[in-house]
């Protein structure tokens, strides 16, 4: 369901099997933002978004994948030194907020 002025609902899994709910406003520009203003557990984001840390890793729900897109290469490569890469592995801070990200489910890999 899409959140207030079109923005679109994020859904992040967590390691305790409950799902915490963002609605990823105008005030954030990636997914990784939206959730560390919210406090979403394993999203911690250190390098605040420049690529450059890898911790806002996330596995990205497979029905979403076509519409997330997949890594870069830098994005590709930082995801390899992480301790859980998978296909379905991205940066949460290189997703962009895009109203067809709407339900998009996340896992964090943290």
């Amino acid at each position: 369901m899409v959140g207030e002025r079109g923005a679109p609902t994020l859904h992040f899994r967590l390691a305790d099997g409950t799902t915490q709910t963002v609605v990823a406003d105008g005030s954030v520009y990636t997914v990784m933002a939206a959730a560390r203003r919210e406090g979403v557990p394993g999203i911690e984001g250190q390098c605040d978004g420049n690529r450059a840390c890898a911790t806002c890793h996330v596995h990205v729900d497979p029905a979403w994948l076509a519409i997330v897109g997949p890594p870069g290469r830098d994005e590709k490569e930082l995801i390899a030194l992480t301790d859980d890469p998978r296909p379905e592995s991205r940066l949460s801070c290189q997703i962009r907020i895009d109203p067809r990200l709407d339900g998009l489910v996340v896992t964090p890999s943290r």
